[in-house]
Order: structure tokens, then C-alpha cells, then sequence
């Protein structure tokens, strides 16, 4: 059974309610195309008038252009018009089907791939579609019947001329078939080479910072130049190629349309043909230039887009979000982990034989020294991996099995790193859903962003990744989001390691305070006011429970937690 092909979607995201446009288009630019063959016929009518000396006629034709000329104009500016009107949607259908299915993606896909590909095939990749998949392929339609509308005429006027006309014709498609090829090897391998250099620019750029820091200005700079030699050398090699099949369909062009002259000349000079044949032919001999020209040429960059726009399919399926077993956003009973092991590279465990219960509507503390696995550990809860051992159950239902979109209807995380979109404070918030307002006050005050709402309002813009705001208010943002969206259950990855003693403690507070969440809170500060209000306490050593209680009793055990509580507090 034939694979169907991933990239059909992509292809007809170019066409869904757009088929008008592209049809008009066709039409105008069909119409446009019948004009040159007007005017060649025109010119050679003007040129045999005046050989004739036919005043009356020479008059004719002379309205005729006057007609001619304006109505031209008016269709040369309809087709750019229903041409940019198709290109807008097309490539907004195109991109916006794409975005979709990345989104469709799980946490754990993104765990396992490197977004570079994903910007290259955004941008790049997308410039490239436009250019030799979508503008060329009017042209690949329309001029094949162009073609074959300029031999009927050539043939009405001279048998003989369009024979030799075709023939010479076949002389530009010998050097598309040989370097055709290769082009479209060439244009895959500057993608590929696009998508690296955009992942290592992002690197470089993200870690600006820490380069500043180390004085690494330098080696980076050497790490950039290599990226960027690479790039331009294969781009390099990608425009001799394209030079070499635009050098030769040009000059086999030119040797055909001076072929056909010199024998239309030759022709007319012994009388079988009139002098104004000689001016269609030599008109119409650029149509079939461009014919032979361009078609075998577009049908090769046709091909090396067509490529790209697989590749992006393949970005897209990769790692694609596994289907499961929807769960209500309720916590009923319990999350509850069996014997748990993961690692991310063999024979290097991070958590080993991890069992513990987290009962709904309570909160738990986890705590430990750093390398314990107490990251990893929330990551595997938010279904990040996939490749554990154990189990892991929400209400009886075993993690690997939950449609991942209702494992994020049940759990929020709130990590360590926030990211903020360059948008108004209220859109961070709520991540540009639409909440009622006054809800959306509440989740930022319980955060503790009233006093900056006061300060700067909530139409205030956050700057790129939040640079407007200090750390701590960055943290608030991240807060009041998982506060907004109401998850039955909330996990916390060190949320106040970016606020000040008297905030975090506050913070903390009002998160204990809620009712009827489930809450497991990942901290390192270890305050005995705090600790005191959990219904449990799960210590990691070396990726394994070593103790687990109440703050009470881990203290009267005076072991390993008891040990931490004396060096955190001095």
C-alpha cells in the first residue's frame, strides 16, 4: 500500500479557500499572455502594411494599439493584484496550519528537539516556498499553453520556421535534465545548513550574558564564524549551480532565437515569407524562449521546494504527541508513584525505586540537596518523559496512557526559568486568553503584582522575555498564571527562588492558603513557619526517598532532612 504524503496537508493549505484567487490569477495572467501573441501579430501586420503601402489599414491598426495599450496595462495590474491576494492567504494558511501542528506537541517532544529547525523552516524555508514553489508555479501552467498557442500561430504563418523553431527548442532541456538534480540537492542542503546556523545563533545570543561574564567573546566569535562560513559556502554552492542552469537555458535561448531569425530572414529574402513574418517569429521566438527557458528550470526549483515543504511535514510529525485516555480535570483520589526509575542516559539513574502518594486536595513539600532529582521528578509528573520505569497514576490511570491535553487540564506547573512574551503585563497574565478581567486582578494580587499593577498599570508592555521586569516580578507573572488557570493540581519548582525572604514567604503562604488544590512544592527554604503547614514531606538523596513525614516528626528523627534543616537555617 502506497504512504500517503506527509506533505499533501501543507500543499493544500496553500489552496483552502483560495481556489477564486488562484483561478483569477490563472485567467489574468492566461489573458496577458494572448496579448504578446496580439502584439506580435499586430507588429507583423503594421510591418506588412507598410510594405504594402496600405494607408487605411495602417490606420486600423494604428487604433488598435491605442486600445491595446491601456487594456494590457489594466490586466498586467489585475494579475499582481489576485497574485498577492493568493500569495497573502496561501502563505498565511500555510504557516498558520504549521504552527498548529507544533502546538499539538507535547512537553516531552520538545524535551527531545531543537527549535533552530523549527525557525529555519518559519522563515527561511517559507521565503523559498514562495518564491519557486508558489510565484513560479503560474508560470509553469500557463506557459506550456502559451507555448503550444506560439507554434499554432508560427505554424499558420510557416511550417517550415516552426519545425526548425522546435527543434532548436530542444536545446535548453538537455541542460535542465543533467543540472536539474543537483540544484535540488544543493537547495535541501542550505536548509539543513540554515536550520543549524539558526540553532547556534540562538545559543549564542541567549547565553550573551554568560559569554559576557567568562570573556568568551573570542571563541564565540570563532564558533560563529565557522557556522557562518558553512552556511555561505553552501549557499555559495547552491547559486553556481543555479547559475550554471541559468547560464545555459539563456545562451541554448539565444542560439534558438538567432537560429530562427537568420532563417526567417533567409526565408524572406527568397520570397517565402513576407518581411512582417519575419517580425512575428522574431516577436514570438521569446515566447518560446521563455518557455524553454524557464520551465525546466522552475520544474527543478518546484521540486527542491516541494522538498522543503516535506521537510517541514517531517518537522511537524516528529515526536508528534502521543493520543490517550482523556481524564476529567478532577483529582478524585490520588497521584501516586510505584517503584520509580528514570534516566536520561543508560546505566546513569536520576531517580531510583521512587515510590510516594500525593492525595487530593493536600499539599506536600519536597526538598533535598541539589542533584537530587526533585526537578526531574515534577518533569516526569507534567508527562515530560515517557521511557521510566514504575508507574505513575493519576486516579488509577497510568500516566503513559492520559491524552496529554487532559494531563494539562488537571496539572500546572511553575517552574524555575519564566518566559514573558514582549506584550502588555494583563497578556502575560493570562497568555492572551480571554479571562474576565477581575479575575485576572485577583490571580496577580494573590501573586503579589499589585503594587507593580499600581505602579505601571496593567497595560504596561513587559519588554522582550520579560526585560522590563526584575527577576522577582517575573516569578509573580508565573505564579498568577498557574493561580489563573485553576488547576486541581499545582507543582512548584523552586517558584520563590527569585523573590526576596518577606515575598517567597508570602507567596507561599497564599498557595498554602488555597483550598481544594493539590499541591507539591519543590523548595530549598527550608522555614519552619512553612514547613509546619504541609501534610507531608518527601526528602530525595541521591534520586531516591530517603525520609518522608511531617515537619514534626522529620525533626524528632534528628536524620538526613534534620541535617539539612540545621545547615539551611545556620
Amino acid at each position: 500500500m502506497r504512504r500517503p504524503d506527509p506533505a499533501r496537508p501543507y500543499i493544500r493549505a496553500f489552496y483552502a479557500h483560495n481556489r477564486g484567487a488562484f483561478a483569477l490569477t490563472l485567467v489574468l495572467d492566461a489573458l496577458v499572455q494572448a496579448g504578446t501573441l496580439y502584439l506580435a501579430w499586430l507588429l507583423g501586420s503594421v510591418l506588412d502594411t507598410i510594405t504594402a503601402g496600405r494607408m487605411g489599414e495602417l490606420t486600423r491598426n494604428a487604433w488598435r494599439a491605442l486600445v491595446f495599450i491601456p487594456a494590457m496595462i489594466a490586466l498586467e495590474l489585475g494579475w499582481h493584484r489576485a497574485r498577492a491576494a493568493f500569495l497573502r492567504r496561501a502563505l498565511t494558511q500555510y504557516k498558520a496550519l504549521a504552527f498548529q501542528k507544533l502546538s499539538e506537541k507535547s512537553i516531552s517532544a520538545f524535551t527531545k528537539e531543537n527549535t533552530g529547525r523549527y525557525l529555519s523552516v518559519l522563515t527561511n524555508d517559507v521565503n523559498t516556498v514562495e518564491e519557486k514553489y508558489l510565484c513560479q508555479q503560474f508560470d509553469l501552467i500557463i506557459q506550456p499553453v502559451a507555448f503550444a498557442a506560439t507554434l499554432g500561430l508560427l505554424l499558420w504563418y510557416s511550417p517550415l520556421l516552426t519545425v526548425a523553431s522546435g527543434l532548436l527548442c530542444l536545446l535548453p532541456f538537455g541542460a535542465a535534465a543533467l543540472l536539474g538534480p543537483g540544484l535540488a540537492r544543493r537547495e535541501k542542503a542550505v536548509s539543513d545548513g540554515g536550520e543549524a546556523f539558526m540553532g547556534r545563533l540562538r545559543d549564542l545570543l541567549s547565553g550573551f550574558s554568560v559569554i559576557k561574564s567568562f570573556k568568551a567573546e573570542a571563541e564565540t566569535g570563532q564558533v560563529f564564524a565557522r557556522e557562518n562560513q558553512a552556511l555561505e559556502g553552501l549557499k555559495a554552492a547552491r547559486r553556481w549551480w543555479a547559475g550554471l542552469l541559468s547560464a545555459f537555458s539563456d545562451y541554448a535561448g539565444c542560439a534558438m532565437q538567432f537560429g530562427v531569425f537568420f532563417l526567417a530572414a533567409y526565408l524572406a529574402i527568397r520570397g517565402s515569407v513576407s518581411a512582417g513574418t519575419v517580425i512575428v517569429f522574431t516577436q514570438l521566438s521569446n515566447n518560446l524562449m521563455r518557455a524553454v527557458q524557464i520551465i525546466p528550470q522552475y520544474r527543478a526549483d518546484r521540486k527542491a521546494a516541494r522538498g522543503l515543504v516535506a521537510k517541514l511535514a517531517a518537522v511537524t510529525e516528529e515526536n508528534a504527541a502521543r493520543k490517550g485516555e482523556p481524564v476529567e480535570p478532577v483529582l478524585r483520589d490520588a497521584i501516586e508513584l510505584a517503584h520509580l526509575s528514570f534516566a536520561y542516559e543508560p546505566d546513569k539513574p536520576v531517580l531510583r525505586n521512587v515510590s510516594l502518594r500525593l492525595e487530593a486536595g493536600k499539599k506536600y513539600a519536597l526538598v533535598g540537596a541539589s542533584g537530587s532529582g526533585k526537578s526531574t521528578l515534577l518533569q516526569l509528573l507534567m508527562g515530560a518523559y515517557d521511557s521510566y520505569g514504575g508507574s505513575i497514576t493519576v486516579d488509577g490511570h497510568e500516566m503513559r496512557a492520559i491524552d496529554p491535553d487532559s494531563l494539562y487540564d488537571l496539572e500546572s506547573l511553575i517552574g524555575q526559568s519564566v518566559f514573558l512574551f514582549d506584550d502588555t503585563l494583563s497578556s502575560n497574565i493570562a497568555m492572551f486568553r480571554d479571562f474576565p478581567p477581575e479575575r485576572v486582578r485577583s490571580a496577580a494580587e494573590r501573586a503579589g503584582l499589585g503594587p507593580l499593577i499600581a505602579e505601571r498599570g496593567e497595560g504596561y508592555r513587559c519588554g522582550e522575555n520579560g526585560s522590563g521586569l526584575s527577576g522577582g516580578e517575573r516569578q509573580r507573572v508565573s505564579i498568577a498564571r498557574a493561580l489563573l488557570r485553576g488547576t486541581p493540581v499545582l507543582l512548584l519548582d523552586e517558584a520563590t527562588a527569585a523573590l526576596d525572604s518577606q515575598t517567597a514567604f508570602a507567596v507561599t503562604s497564599a498557595i498554602l492558603d488555597l483550598e481544594g488544590l493539590t499541591r507539591l512544592v519543590v523548595t530549598h527554604r527550608l522555614e519552619a513557619a512553612l514547613l509546619a503547614r504541609y501534610d507531608g514531606i518527601f526528602v530525595l538523596r541521591g534520586g531516591a526517598v530517603a525520609e518522608r513525614g511531617r515537619f514534626e516528626e522529620l525533626m524528632d528523627r534528628k536524620g538526613y532532612f534534620y541535617s539539612l534543616y540545621t545547615v539551611a537555617n545556620g
